[in-house]
């Protein structure tokens, strides 16, 4: 827990905001006290000094301060709730960096006797002589002040998550900028653990990149400021239900509202989960909401478009999930379509196995690729019955490829649109 929150903290106490009657606006209320505390955090030395005071004051478990940390943390994870319901997120555990507060002395004392870390320059600090950059660039775990830091927070969460969870496998999910943290933490937590005979958790970092505007530069709003999610999700739906509604007027508005909350949240996660995650990518609305190209739309389309060929024939899907017997896919886009089946498994495997979902949405935006050509070439509903059950059989089995794809991806998927 830096210096961050921590401005919003002094300048509520210093502007005596009331944190019990917070308002509609609560969110955007202590996002301008951290920026006005953040200010003088920079531009007034006492003022540094005090923010960092409270800090210190708060990790020694102060009342007031507690108290103080303990309603902005109901204000923010209600507003983060609104968010993680529109994109159907849920937790498991959520252990927050408080929860580890008690745990950072056995950090310090756990580091130094394994002789990992030092004082250096009134820090507590970890340097690795056998790495060319951390050679010379600490790793702080205690700062001078004798406050902690992420580095001790997330080597306690380590601690807790080998030993109290069993975790076999860990990872972190942070952007590019935080690489040098995560390469300092994994070595220290490896060393330390080997050290002690403990076994080691596999520590992964998902770094990503950043989103840009079309000027090349990340994101802003027309004023400048840092798009918020929120805002970004409702402008989806929006911009969805206009394209929405150019393409069906006919239906009646809720499920135009409807089919545009699915398409605009999915086009958001999709335009995002389908770029290599390593790389940075200009955001565009156009592009992301398009009906052609590998994106939300497309694919979403091709869904309903496969559940329509058994609604119009008024059959059930499920009868032709499997095919008994020998089957002879004979015409070219039968066979092609059969093979690019086949590959669903493996696409899933390397996406698993660096952990990058483009690779299952290049797979899905093929596969639907494949699916319409020989859609185009081989009519479905013929009169020979073997000919008809096999194209039925290839069609339910693309069905439950792409929404099994788009499902893992996060995505809704929809039987009409």
């Amino acid at each position: 827990m830096g210096h961050t929150i921590w401005n919003a903290h002094w300048a509520i106490k210093d502007s005596k905001y009331d944190l019990d009657n917070p308002g509609p606006q609560a969110i955007a209320d202590l996002e301008q006290l951290y920026k006005a505390g953040n200010a003088r955090y920079k531009e007034n030395a006492s003022a540094a000094d005090e923010i960092r005071a409270e800090l210190v004051k708060l990790q020694a478990g102060d009342p007031e301060n507690t108290g103080i940390w303990q309603k902005i943390t109901e204000i923010s994870w209600r507003a983060f709730q609104e968010i993680y319901d529109q994109l159907g997120v849920s937790f498991d555990e959520r252990l927050g960096e408080s929860f580890y507060r008690d745990k950072v002395e056995d950090i310090y004392r756990e580091l130094t006797d394994v002789g990992l870390a030092e004082e250096n320059e009134g820090a507590l600090v970890v340097f690795h002589p056998d790495h060319p950059r951390f050679s010379k660039q600490p790793f702080i775990i205690r700062k001078a002040d004798g406050a902690s830091n992420y580095a001790t927070t997330d080597l306690a969460t380590i601690l807790f998550r080998a030993h109290n969870m069993h975790a076999d496998e860990m990872i972190y999910v942070v952007d590019a900028r935080q690489s040098d943290h995560f390469e300092q933490l994994f070595l220290t937590a490896r060393k330390w653990f080997d050290y002690r005979g403990w076994r080691v958790p596999s520590l992964k970092h998902v770094s990503f990149g950043t989103i840009l505007g079309e000027n090349g530069k990340p994101i802003k709003t027309k004023e400048g400021a840092s798009v918020k999610l929120k805002e970004l999700l409702s402008e989806a739906a929006e911009r969805s239900f206009a394209v929405v509604t150019t393409k069906n007027p006919e239906l009646p508005e809720p499920m135009r509202r409807e089919i545009a909350r699915v398409v605009g949240l999915g086009a958001v996660r999709y335009v995002d989960l389908s770029q290599n995650r390593s790389t940075d990518y200009i955001f565009n609305w156009e592009r992301m909401l398009a009906f052609e190209g590998n994106t939300a739309p497309y694919l979403l389309y091709a869904v309903a478009r496969l559940h329509s060929i058994f609604r119009k024939a008024g059959l059930d899907r499920a009868q032709f999930a499997n095919i008994t017997g020998v089957v002879a896919f004979e015409t070219e886009s039968e066979q092609a379509l059969a093979r690019k089946l086949t590959a669903f498994p493996s696409a899933l495997d390397a996406a698993m196995v660096d952990l990058r979902p483009h690779f299952l949405c290049a797979y899905l935006y093929e596969l639907s690729g494949v699916f319409s050509t020989f859609y185009t070439n081989d009519k479905v509903n013929v009169d020979e019955e073997s000919t008809r059950n096999k194209r039925l059989f290839l069609c339910e089995r693309t069905l439950t490829a792409l929404e099994t794809g788009l499902h893992l991806l996060g995505l809704e998927t929809l039987e009409a649109m």
